[in-house]
Order: C-alpha cells, then structure tokens, then sequence
C-alpha cells in the first residue's frame, strides 16, 4: 500500500475508494464499506477493507460538519459531501463504532502494519481524532 499520511485519505486504498465514491449519490458506498468490515468473517482483517472503512469514517465526519484539518487534495470529497442530502442515522453510527472496534483491534492488519512502524503511537492518535469528530467520544488507544 502506497502511503504517505496519517489521516484516512493518506494511501493508495482510500484515495481510490474516494474516486469511487464520487458515483454515489447516497451513502451505499460508505455503509458497504462499514459493512465490509463489521461482518467479514475472516480472522485477521485486511489491511485495505481497514484503509476503505477509515475514509468511509472521515466521510461521516465530514457529512456531520465535523471535517478536520483543511486538505485541498480532499477537494472532491468534500464537494461530495456538499451535494449528498443524505443524513447521519444512529444506525449508521452504531456500524461506525463497530469498524473503529475492529480497526483498532489485534486482528486488524493495517493496525499490526502501523504498529511495525515507528509512526504506530500517531496513527493511533489520528485514529482516536477520527472516532471523535465522528462518535463524539474518544477511546484509549490499544497497547
């Protein structure tokens, strides 16, 4: 995977889904991506359901008002996020607190990636920022 930040949007896997998304005009894409993640079935979660799922999250912090950082390479997504009329249900957030569970856990792939790096304690510091501006509430990070 071809990283080159922190956020959601900072590889390959999500600035693909990105792309992707801009053929929606409802949030399919986002809850399939929640759901990609929430009701797989294999044991370690993949590292590119893992990157899909953190920019489908940060889409739902954008749609809530709540966008992060100004980034101009996120402009279409944010004018994706202008033109959906669609709302934030607490169904769909209750599927955004359960992939933030699976994302940060042991079994995840992209987290046990970080964690070789010596970027592990930021990444999951922009993870818990994410989880805020979406869910309202933080969580500690996992040792």
């Amino acid at each position: 995977m071809g990283t080159w930040a922190l956020d959601a949007f900072g590889n390959d896997y999500a600035m693909d889904w990105a792309q992707d998304l801009q053929e929606y005009r409802t949030l399919e894409l986002v809850e399939t991506t929640l759901d990609n993640v929430i009701d797989s079935t294999e044991e370690e979660l993949e590292a590119p359901f893992a990157a899909e799922a953190l920019a489908a999250l940060d889409v739902i912090a954008r749609l809530a008002g709540k966008p992060g950082a100004p980034d101009p390479a996120m402009q279409e997504v944010d004018e994706w996020v202008a033109a959906c009329k669609k709302k934030i249900t607490p169904p769909l957030l209750d599927k955004a607190r359960l992939a933030f569970e699976r994302i940060v856990s042991e079994s995840s792939e992209l987290r046990q990636l970080w964690q070789e790096s010596e970027h592990f304690a930021e990444w999951q510091a922009e993870v818990a920022a994410l989880r805020l501006r979406v869910l309202g509430v933080s969580a500690a990070p996992a040792a």
